[in-house]
């Protein structure tokens, strides 16, 4: 059971399973589960200058 704290966030992202997929299927799925880390990585931070140019 994970407890709710003040100021935390949880997000949910729905994202395609990548089981029993090969390499090419799997490289979008990993792309965007490393933007939505940085991101949130750089919203931590307080990074204004955006993941999107990486």
């Amino acid at each position: 059971m994970r407890r709710s704290l003040p100021g935390r966030r949880h997000p949910d992202w729905p994202l395609d399973d990548p089981a029993g997929r090969g390499v090419d299927d799997v490289r979008p799925i990993h792309d965007e589960i490393d933007r939505r880390v940085r991101g949130s990585l750089d919203e931590l931070s307080g990074d204004t200058s955006g993941a999107e140019d990486r």
